[in-house]
């Protein structure tokens, strides 16, 4: 089976506007145009559209939702990765939360979470082995076009890529102070199931 998986257009979060909401953060104008982009992309009709329950993903998704009406769509949780406790950080700026994102980070210990509304690295991990797992199970000719996010496709590449690492091991070589997202806005991850496993196919960016 194949699956295609997409980061949702540019957010206000990635504009740097504050949110007291992270599920709730929406597209900019920017991002409905590369949502528009992604949608009249499409070379092929899928059999699944998956979305995070998130708004900036469904928003994504809208698009393609609509070129394709008679495909099933499903909500799975494969949303983005939230290590910082909300309820601390909700509606600060992301310069205010840096020493904070660096000592987490730094201190590279994947069982380790920040608290009430957080999950540790080595969850994010598992998340994204279960989305996997489920891809797996589909039809051979199946294919998917899986709507998330920029951190939790990083995993899911992670996963992939990085088999011979322990959690620690893949959290050490996750992120890097100053260096650009891993997996940009509108970007795909291309992905083949077969008799050897998951392998990356290409990575393409709309």
């Amino acid at each position: 089976m194949r699956a295609t998986f997409v980061r949702h257009g540019q957010s206000t979060g990635n504009a740097g506007k504050p949110s007291d909401d992270l599920s709730l953060i929406e597209l900019t104008d920017l991002g409905w145009q590369q949502a528009r982009e992604v949608a009249t992309s499409w070379g092929e009709t899928p059999t699944l559209m998956v979305t995070s329950p998130y708004l900036r993903t469904r928003q994504t998704a809208a698009p393609t939702i609509e070129r394709f009406p008679d495909v099933p769509v499903e909500v799975w949780p494969i949303e983005e990765f939230t290590y910082l406790q909300p309820s601390r950080w909700n509606g600060t700026l992301s310069s205010t939360r840096m020493p904070y994102l660096e000592r987490f980070w730094s201190a590279a210990d994947p069982t380790y979470c920040d608290g009430e509304g957080a999950e540790s690295f080595a969850t994010l991990l598992r998340r994204a082995e279960k989305a996997l797992e489920r891809l797996s199970a589909l039809s051979p000719d199946a294919l998917v076009y899986v709507f998330s996010h920029g951190q939790f496709i990083q995993a899911v590449r992670a996963v992939i890529n990085e088999g011979h690492l322990d959690d620690k091991g893949k959290m050490e070589r996750f992120w890097k102070k100053g260096a650009p997202p891993a997996i940009s806005n509108g970007q795909r991850l291309n992905l083949h199931f077969g008799s050897k496993g998951w392998r990356e196919q290409q990575v393409l960016t709309e």
